[in-house]
């Protein structure tokens, strides 16, 4: 099925799909070798980790999925999109394709739904790859204090549904120097085209509300994951994810090596690639 607004020659993959909950989950299956497998978070999908998948995919295998609701994955108006569910549902994809010591590159939301599968699936798990993410409860950050009145505010589901706030709004507005181009942009808002198709952007809106508990949870369950290999690759200019998030990080997964990004934001695989791809590498070539 030819997509408008696609453009083949940035994202040239194979799509596949896996019928999961009833519906149609697309990823894309890269290269051969050991696996790497990439969780996006939100609003994006497997769109943003294209040109680290480019790059490594000459030397590995490289899996990434698109979450329903997301990307070229089904977008139901009424489905369970809970952080919960797509981490159980992460879980049922990796079990179907029988992947085996992954490396695991998580982003943003993918944080908690990867390593949460993680710590249920942690035999299966060689690597961590980390990037702007979390992994605990922010309810006594400051910055975070201070947003709930927005996720609280019940102008909110409008904003989300109607306007597509976060992948017009708050996505551009988390690059660091290295600002997206037009084109770029539309790969991140065209799959959210109307209202009915950003029930999971604004789903994961109200997890930042309904789950620190929940977070925190996973936090103290990090015991099975956090021992093994780890890189935290980060944009130090994220105005979201702040620096203090990584050195909470690094203290609590002491066997881990750290790349800043000084310049980039929140997405150092879109803003950085080719410094994300030759990190990731070498990190495999030490840790393979």
């Amino acid at each position: 099925m030819k997509i408008p607004w696609l453009d083949k020659n940035d994202y040239p993959f194979l799509s596949h799909y896996y019928r999961v909950n009833g519906y149609n989950l697309h990823y894309i299956d890269e290269g051969k070798g050991e696996t790497i497998l990439f969780v996006h978070g939100t609003p994006s999908w497997s769109f943003d980790f294209r040109n680290i998948i480019k790059s490594l995919s000459k030397d590995f295998r490289c899996v990434a999925i698109d979450h329903i609701g997301f990307g070229l994955s089904d977008k139901p108006d009424h489905y369970d999109y809970s952080v919960q569910h797509h981490s159980r549902t992460l879980e049922q994809c990796i079990e179907h394709l029988n992947l085996n010591n992954i490396t695991l590159v998580v982003h943003d939301f993918g944080g908690p739904i990867g390593l949460s599968c993680a710590i249920r699936q942690n035999e299966r798990i060689k690597n961590i790859v980390i990037l702007n993410s979390w992994l605990w409860s922010s309810k006594q950050e400051p910055d975070f204090i201070t947003f709930t009145s927005v996720l609280r505010n019940p102008l909110l589901p409008f904003l989300y549904r109607y306007l597509n706030f976060s992948a017009r709004f708050l996505l551009p507005s988390s690059f660091g120097k290295q600002k997206p181009s037009k084109n770029i942009l539309n790969h991140y808002t065209k799959p959210f085209e109307n209202s009915k198709q950003r029930e999971g952007t604004l789903a994961f809106a109200r997890s930042l509300l309904n789950d620190q508990d929940w977070f925190e949870e996973l936090w103290d369950m990090k015991d099975t994951i956090c021992q093994k290999p780890t890189l935290f690759i980060w944009g130090m200019k994220d105005s979201f994810i702040k620096p203090h998030y990584l050195e909470k990080f690094k203290g609590g997964f002491p066997n881990s090596s750290c790349v800043q990004l000084q310049d980039a934001g929140h997405f150092p695989q879109e803003e950085e690639p080719d410094i994300v791809s030759e990190s990731i590498r070498r990190f495999l070539e030490i840790n393979g």
